[in-house]
């Protein structure tokens, strides 16, 4: 079974659609009580002297079509089950019950089910009485040789155009050839790296891994053709190329950067980067998105809508609305770069000699880069396996420095500050950003006069304040914290080690850490497995 969040297959939709009225920004919906299995969502405040616009269809492409209702757009969305055309009796119902004697249009994308239920309604309105036109969407240029294109995400922009034209009073036909004049100067394509999931039905995706569908339909109809993903750009150019191929070149246009249901934000504005950087880029004057218009479902993919722009239609796609699916309008523009006024500021440390400090600081990153594989194993039982070849790295880079005379030997803050900053670029992940913490805190405090023991006290706090560590939590905390405060005491370096070992061996008997990688594992994966020793050597 495909994993949807709901409560039961039959209620989704109605139930949806409540949470739909329920979050509306404009408190300008209701739905309409029309009889059992019909679910129509209608303005509130529908003036009936103007043109309804009525849309619909199956549910499962959201926003549309009932966040396209308001001010501006939509009079009434028709809503059915997960992709599947609404009944002849709920299109008929919705247009009885909004129409005035102004008339409706309804539009309609280019399915079966769709022209023929939302066909027969109009036909049925007529006969009663009501002026019903109907325009068909056929925006999809995936399929070149498809006598009967598909309405996609081309269809908002349709939407959009005809409910400008029926707010500004415009009669039946005049609404209806705006309609019709958007339908004929609005292309799209998509692309998608996985079919849908349907509520309550068994997923079986047909796009392969490192493959895209070119032209899958918004119901997961096969594409056009299979192509081996490469880049974003590749795909983008290719895309934007069939865009061209159909359109009048060096015409102003809008165009409208669909989410079809699964690409995260990140990726959407990548796709956004790349389009407007392709030889599409010149011509488009408006932007619609990116955003998600018209979806199918939660398809990983995306699709690319232009229209031509007149004056009228320009107009109309920059009139406001009051709607919650329809996004903002922008004319694209190329990014501004501001130079910072303030740099951070460059450490230049003056290299000097002391040979006690050499020596030590050698040993130091020697017999970490020789515990490098010892570590590791004792990563593996509780991390990830790369404890050594962390605290190695971050060695390698302090004796590189060491041996190339770069370090302040005779000078101990800078020497600290220096050896933080080697630490947080050379040791990857938490690790070397806490100890360069540590370095740098300690070098300050020594630049202030205070001595290496309350120096290396107060760079340790500063490492606890940013990694929330404590004693008794498992860290390498258990073997600085009592190492430091033999430090403080003036102990001899023998006791240090000995604190600093003690420490590390008391972890073995923590049953639980509590941050870090091994705080996500059970007292019997930690039990006995000694941890701290890189710290220790």
């Amino acid at each position: 079974m495909s994993q949807f969040f709901m409560n039961n297959k039959e209620d989704l939709v109605s139930e949806a659609l409540e949470g739909i009225l329920r979050a509306s920004p404009f408190n300008n919906l209701a739905m309409l009580d029309a009889g059992q299995d019909i679910r129509i969502v209608v303005r509130r405040d529908w003036d009936k002297r103007n043109v309804a616009i009525i849309s619909g269809g199956g549910a499962g492409h959201e926003p549309a079509h009932a966040g396209f209702v308001g001010k501006g757009m939509l009079t009434a969305a028709v809503c059915g089950d997960v992709f599947a055309s609404p009944s002849v009796d709920a299109v008929l119902s919705a247009i009885i019950n909004v129409t005035g004697d102004a008339g409706c249009l309804l539009i309609v994308k280019n399915y079966t089910g769709d022209r023929l239920n939302f066909g027969l309604a109009a036909e049925k309105a007529r006969k009663l009485g009501y002026r019903v036109e109907l325009v068909m969407v056929r925006d999809d240029i995936s399929l070149p040789d498809n006598p009967q294109p598909r309405g996609v995400a081309g269809t908002a922009l349709v939407h959009k155009i005809a409910g400008f034209a029926a707010e500004q009073g415009k009669n039946l036909e005049e609404v209806t050839a705006a309609a019709q004049d958007a339908i004929a100067k609005v292309v799209s394509i998509g692309v998608a790296f996985s079919n849908c999931n349907i509520p309550g039905e068994n997923h079986s995706n047909r796009v392969h891994n490192g493959t895209c569908e070119l032209g899958m339909g918004i119901h997961g109809e096969p594409g056009v053709e299979t192509l081996q993903f490469r880049t974003g750009h590749e795909l983008v150019s290719l895309m934007v190329d069939k865009l061209l191929s159909v359109t009048d070149k060096y015409s102003p246009k809008a165009l409208l950067v669909n989410n079809l249901g699964g690409f995260s934000a990140l990726e959407m504005s990548l796709l956004t980067r790349e389009v407007l950087r392709s030889s599409l880029a010149d011509e488009v004057e408006l932007l619609v998105g990116p955003a998600t218009v018209v979806s199918a479902l939660d398809m990983k993919g995306f699709s690319l809508s232009v229209i031509l722009l007149t004056d009228a239609l320009r107009e109309a796609m920059l009139a406001p609305v009051e709607v919650a699916g329809w996004p903002s309008v922008v004319k694209p523009k190329k990014p501004e770069v501001v130079v910072a006024e303030n740099r951070i500021p460059e450490h230049r440390f003056v290299p000097s000699v002391n040979q006690t400090t050499q020596s030590m600081l050698a040993t130091i990153c020697k017999t970490l880069i020789s515990s490098e594989s010892e570590l590791n194993t004792l990563d593996t039982l509780v991390g990830d396996g790369d404890t050594g070849s962390t605290f190695a790295g971050g060695a390698r880079r302090v004796l590189s420095a060491l041996e190339n005379g770069l370090l302040p030997l005779d000078k101990p803050d800078d020497l600290m500050i220096a050896v933080g900053e080697h630490l947080a670029t050379a040791m990857g992940g938490s690790s070397g950003v806490l100890m360069s913490i540590m370095f740098n805190a300690c070098g300050q405090k020594l630049a202030e006069g205070k001595t290496l023991g309350e120096s290396l006290a107060y760079g340790l706090s500063r490492m606890q304040y940013y990694g929330g560590a404590n004693i008794g939590d498992r860290t390498m905390v258990d073997a600085l914290c009592p190492a430091f405060i033999c430090i403080i005491q003036g102990d001899s370096l023998f006791e240090v080690a000995r604190a600093a070992h003690t420490g590390a061996e008391s972890t073995c008997s923590m049953a639980k850490a509590n941050v870090g990688r091994s705080s996500y594992l059970n007292s019997d994966s930690l039990n006995g497995v000694e941890g701290s020793w890189g710290v220790c050597g």
